[in-house]
């Protein structure tokens, strides 16, 4: 018998699916659009046991759940599948749980002692051939972009040993390099850091070293031109937070926040940290890019610690007005004397999170971007949410008139991140479509949503049903159809 603590982490909207299957055919309501061919990969946190330490887990320490929706022919197929990581294969056969909390090795059941602990529950994209796993504080897992299949962890031949990977890499559409950091590599709570670039060969073509200022937790980066941008936002830890197995990461809102700026091509040392006020917290970024001697970051940021589940260090309440995210643009310039971030603009007036754009715009000045926002005025018929509020509305953002048009999914439920799609390769910027789960909280079934990507104001112009609702999910990227092949 399973026996899940009463833990809002796997009540109502979070409600566990632990489901693989495939349907052929999904249900569509409207008309996929006939051009639209490849693969929309998504995952999920799904654990596969009841957790070993009981009550109070992490929503991050659940097993990887890979969803691939195909899209061809006006039509759309669905599949998933659990991330067989190591861990899953060893809790598979011992019929329970044997890893204990999230990032604590200290729980886990001496059997498993020095195994993987990694759930590849983070992000999935296609790249080289393969679909790519990632969780930040393990290797990299390889699947089967076809089948979903799992392969195992890789290191790329030996020539990328570290212990952790980034969840969240970059294709630099000027060369084709999958860009990427991982951080504390070298040892529990450390402050290493590490950029690195694979070409489409699995030829590791760049890597530079360099050490944060306190140890953080560095979920997302960006790449600007010939520069990698860091943003450090004021979570960290400390060894008596494993001790007496606290959640892992806490709020602490006397720390500054940090921008890192330094060369790709370089070997770290450039690395500079530009200083700004404290408490600020950026999680994902849009986009960055450089203009003359000044770079820019374009994130979501809150006036405090935006994730509840990582709790103040001195105690206080979780505030959801002060965690609210908005999308601002901080600006650095390379030749000041001081390292000092020099401008926060709010370029955003909808509350949001789950900032995407047109992916061959990566690193390079753009124009439109989405995300999905918090209509705070729109009624909420459905159940409480993790959050401060209900992510209820995709947001379109024209950069360079400030102008945003936005779709509110309705009273029932919510969506999750979107994720662009171009017409074709040629397309210019924006022109192609979105696609986005929405969730209906009340009859529990998700749908596949289909935008067009510059008039999402209109609402779906196609919906794939699926006959039960998904878990709330984390990233994921579109495959066109020639990656499929490859």
């Amino acid at each position: 018998m399973v026996h899940f603590p009463k833990d809002p982490v796997y009540q109502d909207v979070l409600r566990l699916v632990r489901l693989e299957g495939d349907i052929g055919d999904l249900i569509v309501e409207g008309e996929v659009p006939v051009e639209m061919d490849g693969a929309f990969y998504r995952v999920h946190p799904d654990p596969q046991f009841a957790p070993k330490m009981g009550p109070g887990d992490q929503f991050f320490n659940g097993d990887g759940m890979v969803s691939m929706f195909r899209v061809k022919d006006g039509k759309v197929s669905f599949k998933q599948r659990y991330a067989k990581t190591d861990k899953w294969k060893l809790e598979n056969a011992a019929g329970k749980a044997l890893f204990g909390s999230y990032r604590n090795p200290r729980t886990d059941d001496p059997s498993v002692i020095g195994q993987h602990r990694g759930t590849a529950n983070t992000n999935v994209l296609v790249f080289g051939g393969d679909l790519l796993a990632m969780k930040e504080d393990s290797p990299c897992l390889v699947m089967d972009k076809l089948t979903l299949d799992t392969d195992g962890y890789t290191d790329w031949d030996g020539e990328l040993t570290l212990k952790t990977f980034g969840a969240h890499p970059k294709i630099d559409p000027v060369t084709g390099h999958f860009c990427n950091i991982s951080y504390a590599a070298k040892g529990e709570l450390s402050k290493d850091g590490t950029y690195f670039e694979i070409d489409s060969e699995g030829n590791i073509v760049a890597r530079a070293e360099f050490e944060v200022p306190y140890y953080t937790m560095l979920h997302d980066f960006c790449i600007a031109g010939d520069y990698v941008v860091i943003p450090v936002s004021p979570y960290s830890s400390d060894p008596s937070v494993l001790e007496q197995d606290r959640p892992h990461f806490y709020y602490d809102r006397s720390l500054p926040t940090y921008l890192g700026v330094m060369r790709r091509n370089g070997d770290g040392s450039d690395m500079r940290w530009f200083k700004h006020e404290a408490g600020l917290c950026s999680c994902h970024v849009m986009n960055a890019f450089a203009e003359g001697t000044k770079v820019h970051l374009d994130t979501p940021a809150s006036k405090i610690g935006s994730l509840p589940f990582f709790p103040d260090k001195d105690g206080a309440p979780f505030d959801p007005e002060l965690a609210m995210t908005e999308l601002v643009r901080i600006t650095v310039d390379l030749t000041s004397n001081e390292d000092v971030v020099e401008s926060v603009v709010k370029i955003g007036n909808l509350p949001g999170e789950f900032p995407r754009i047109d992916d061959r715009m990566a690193g390079k000045p753009y124009t439109q971007g989405w995300m999905i926002t918090y209509d705070l005025a729109k009624p909420y018929n459905g159940p409480p949410g993790p959050f401060a509020g209900v992510i209820n509305t995709l947001t379109h953002y024209n950069l360079v008139t400030g102008k945003e048009e936005s779709w509110w999914c309705g009273p029932d439920g919510s969506l999750q991140e979107p994720c662009f799609v171009p017409r074709s390769k040629t397309a210019p910027e924006g022109d192609g479509w979105l696609v986005a789960l929405v969730d209906d909280h009340v009859r529990n079934y998700t749908d596949l949503c289909i935008f067009d990507a510059c008039d999402v104001a209109k609402g779906p112009i196609a919906r794939a049903q699926l006959p039960i609702r998904l878990r709330q999910g984390l990233h994921g990227n579109w495959a066109a159809a020639d990656l499929l092949a490859a």
